[in-house]
């Protein structure tokens, strides 16, 4: 299955000695579901298969980078620029819009109704209910690449891959991408 791998995850997985599946099925595991590293190491020895943590760790901070990329590459693209735009009372993101706007024909409406920005905020829930159980995360690098993985398997599952994935499963469009 290694021959079939795209070269950047190849260079990425050149030393490993784990199955390839084994790999792939727990970084996708940690970052799509609020799972510990230590409780994956122990569903993953119930399956009879003996992963530490850390090894997990390693895996998912080496390989998310090269995964997230490969994603961006196959995302669907973005339609026209928004009509308006709904924010909190943050400043710094109204004078950005407000500098934007400066320089455009057709303005972007720009909306700080309180009310109005919960369903914004409601798509970073999954991102809140995935760190939980995490315990903090430690070092900004890591942090980073973790949460792009969070989001990565979060845009997977709201459809945005080029075709939908049609006819794949989320865990399939998530391995698709090491291919």
């Amino acid at each position: 299955m290694r021959q079939m791998l795209s070269p950047d995850v190849a260079k990425v997985l050149k030393r490993l000695h784990y199955p390839l599946e084994v790999i792939l099925r727990c970084v996708r595991w940690y970052c799509a579901y609020p799972l510990s590293l230590r409780r994956l190491e122990e569903m993953m020895a119930e399956r009879g298969i003996s992963v530490d943590h850390s090894t997990v760790h390693r895996w998912t901070i080496k390989l998310l980078p090269v995964l997230e990329q490969a994603f961006r590459r196959s995302k669907r693209k973005v339609g026209r620029v928004p009509e308006k735009v709904t924010l909190d009372k943050s400043g710094s993101n109204v004078a950005a819009l407000y500098a934007m706007n400066a320089g455009r024909g057709k303005r972007i409406v720009v909306r700080q109704v309180k009310y109005l920005n919960n369903i914004v905020e409601q798509d970073h829930r999954a991102i809140k209910r995935r760190t939980r159980p995490m315990l903090g995360l430690k070092n900004f690098r890591c942090a980073c690449i973790l949460l792009s993985g969070i989001e990565l398997m979060h845009m997977i599952r709201k459809g945005q891959m080029k075709n939908g994935g049609k006819g794949q499963t989320p865990a399939q469009q998530f391995y698709s991408l090491a291919a």
